[in-house]
């Protein structure tokens, strides 16, 4: 971030002021640490102030550590105040455009950054691997410094992985296989440890099911990641309830976490009320801590300044973007964020699939029969009225629920832009685009349930009993 006090701080949106005190406090506070000059010092406070000024002129508010722009922040459990905005936060996700979510106006809202061609080739280069058509594709479309992550692997630092899984239900739907597929692509391509955080304690908190049926999805969920290939070597899943009676390093962190975050930015961050139960409001604080290698002594040696990378979807950012404002105040890193596109339900992308209604989503325990029956009777479709019309005037892409699933799962770049070509001139119907899907989507779900039969509960054991893994910290 540039110092000079002449920069022009009135071109600037009150979010991008709101990281730039942010960042400039944490340069005041390495200073001092640091004990620089006393006239570093000084003109660091001084640009500090003048930040803060130019944020209370543009928004009104004084400037409060963690505390977004108050026409940014979702309030009341995800109500926008602003009617045109895209509804987005941890537990709701809805828009009015077919098209789904406007996703360049929501790094805006959120203040991350786009993944561009630059980085993707830079990721390419430093792991001599094609990049993954999640990252080819902009699935993966945002990101927070992960331009550092890749500074830190070119120089020979170490970085882990950590993402996770609220289990909500029995079986998990293809939508949330999308985190864990990049997920581990990225640890085979990085070869890095990678963290499992099952949130158990979170449905529990919000979900009308008891702490024992939480803790059971939670088993029945591992097993459903494990079938998706990692090694049981660099890779440790852990259930919150379990983990956390067991781990001092965990639970200091969550301490620290709540030290540092007030009731009010909460309730600013992630809309709670007065009602919520304080099981709610502390739970941040959980989903924050495995950001920190301090949490995993087993696996990191003890040792704290190790960065994290977080691939999850956008809807999970609030709670890092908490925690990264927190990370310096507490000597740790800020963790990396790497960000995913929503997965739509089979109606249409104007909301995530829900694993409570069988019929938005394709499961993973789904037979062909029913993955062909939800397909041909519930996806929605981008073609036209009749044949004749669809002929003239050609399908949308752009809204069709079978070729945004083909995006994410079909992996060859030309055939994808062949039946684009095709389905958008007219030359393709519907009816033959849904059946491009369902014969790519079974046989992708009957080969992840013959991995799942072979997860037993021994090897469910073996991923989530804390030790050390196949790196030297």
């Amino acid at each position: 971030m540039a110092d000079s006090p002449n920069c022009d701080l009135k071109s600037l949106s009150p979010l991008q002021l709101f990281e730039r005190v942010t960042e400039q406090g944490e340069k005041v506070r390495a200073l001092k640490a640091g004990k620089a000059p006393k006239d570093e010092i000084d003109a660091a406070v001084r640009m500090l102030l003048s930040l803060k000024l130019s944020y209370k002129t543009t928004t009104g508010q004084d400037y409060q550590a963690g505390l977004p722009p108050e026409d940014l922040v979702l309030i009341n459990n995800g109500t926008a105040k602003e009617e045109d905005e895209d509804l987005v936060d941890p537990w709701n996700v809805q828009t009015s455009n077919a098209k789904g979510v406007d996703y360049d106006k929501l790094i805006v809202r959120f203040g991350s950054s786009k993944i561009d061609t630059d980085l993707i080739n830079r990721i390419e280069r430093a792991t001599g691997q094609k990049p993954h058509h999640f990252l080819r594709r902009g699935i993966f479309f945002s990101h927070r410094d992960m331009d550092q992550v890749l500074d830190a692997y070119e120089n020979k630092k170490p970085f882990y992985l950590y993402t996770g899984r609220g289990p909500s239900s029995q079986a998990m739907h293809v939508g949330h296989l999308i985190p864990f597929l990049f997920t581990k692509w990225l640890q085979e391509v990085f070869d890095v440890p990678l963290v499992i955080q099952l949130t158990d304690d979170e449905k529990y908190l919000w979900k009308d099911m008891t702490i024992e049926k939480a803790y059971e999805y939670a088993r029945e969920n591992a097993k459903d990641i494990i079938a998706c290939g990692f090694d049981v070597n660099k890779t440790f899943i852990f259930s919150d309830l379990d983990y956390l009676g067991t781990s001092a390093g965990f639970y200091k962190n969550i301490v620290k976490v709540q030290k540092h975050v007030t009731f009010n930015q909460v309730k600013g961050i992630f809309g709670f009320t007065d009602s919520d139960c304080i099981g709610k409001i502390s739970f941040p604080a959980i989903q924050a801590a495995p950001s920190f290698s301090s949490s995993f002594p087993q696996i990191f040696n003890g040792k704290e300044n190790i960065q994290c990378l977080i691939p999850c979807a956008i809807d999970q950012d609030p709670y890092f973007r908490m925690t990264r404002d927190v990370a310096p105040r507490i000597g740790q890193p800020k963790p990396a964020l790497l960000h995913s596109v929503f997965f739509p339900a089979l109606q249409g992308a104007q909301t995530k699939m829900s694993a409570s209604d069988p019929n938005s989503s394709i499961f993973l325990t789904d037979t062909p029969k029913q993955i062909k029956t939800k397909i041909n009777k519930h996806a929605f479709s981008g073609g036209r009225d009749t044949i004749e019309e669809h002929r003239k005037y050609g399908g949308n892409c752009d809204v069709d629920v079978s070729f945004m699933y083909l995006t994410f799962f079909l992996e060859d770049d030309d055939r994808l832009e062949q039946l684009k070509q095709a389905y958008t001139s007219g030359e393709l119907l519907t009816g033959e685009l849904k059946k491009v899907l369902i014969e790519t989507m079974q046989p992708l779900v009957a080969a992840h349930q013959e991995r799942r039969k072979q997860v037993t509960d021994e090897i469910v054991k073996q991923f989530m009993t804390p030790r050390k893994l196949a790196f030297e910290f």
